[in-house]
């Protein structure tokens, strides 16, 4: 498909048929383009979370399933949703679900994160990991989440960002540029998938601009940000206001 046929195709079109051709390797390459980090970084986000015994989820754009996953089990007994607008993510995603033996308390869903089919205040909590670069209007995202989440509850992002150090930046942006496509096409036999995820970020706003552009939403009482390893991923937290107060 040349340059001109992508500016035919919406991004949300674009994005799905990325993440369909991509999903059965989808794991092995987060590993790659998080430099084998981002297990760490979501533990650091379930920590910070402190997801209590009973408490109810969404895991927006959940992929394959790993955030579902642990916020599952930290939950133990409460509902858990993952929803993914791809089928062929959610299909990895149901059989890492079966393998935990958390059909029961885990609901995966087809959906859409810009229309999110559930009523206000629904959730304790609302994530997304590594996906609101790709959704096709990010602000959107977080204020349909916020809808769905409880008053006092949270918003969570973890996302990849932008490093602040100006040596460390040239060298991440020579890998992520140069370097990742041609691993995407070694690994994965797939090039211009690769190709596109370094330009979704490039287009994305640091994680300063994000913690601003969330306090100006009004969704949010509070909104904490931390930058981590260098500023290659970043993870914010919004408490959701009470709806009342936001009108």
């Amino acid at each position: 498909m040349g340059n001109e046929d992508h500016v035919k195709e919406s991004k949300q079109d674009f994005v799905h048929r990325v993440f369909e051709s991509i999903a059965k390797d989808y794991d092995r390459m987060n590993t790659l383009l998080s430099f084998r980090r981002h297990k760490s970084w979501r533990k650091f986000a379930m920590k910070k979370m402190q997801v209590r015994p009973g408490d109810t989820a969404i895991d927006v754009c959940c992929g394959t399933c790993d955030w579902t996953i642990s916020l599952a089990k930290a939950s133990q007994k409460g509902k858990i949703v993952g929803l993914d607008f791809s089928s062929n993510m959610l299909q990895v995603g149901e059989r890492k679900v079966a393998s935990e033996s958390l059909q029961d308390q885990v609901e995966l869903i087809e959906g859409n994160a810009m229309d999110l089919p559930f009523p206000d205040n629904t959730f304790d909590h609302a994530t997304i990991g590594f996906a609101l670069r790709n959704v096709p209007d990010y602000r959107h995202v977080l204020r349909e989440m916020a809808r769905v989440v409880k008053p006092g509850g949270q918003v969570i992002s973890l996302e990849l960002s932008k490093p602040t150090w100006p040596p460390f930046r040239f060298i991440y942006y020579l890998y992520f540029q140069r370097i990742l496509p041609w691993l995407g096409k070694l690994f994965a036999n797939r090039y211009e998938q690769y190709q596109w995820l370094p330009k979704s970020l490039i287009q994305f706003p640091d994680y300063k601009e994000l913690a601003e552009e969330m306090k100006e939403e009004g969704c949010f009482d509070r909104v904490e940000v931390y930058s981590l390893t260098g500023g290659i991923a970043a993870l914010h937290i919004g408490q959701v206001r009470d709806k009342a107060r936001s009108s």
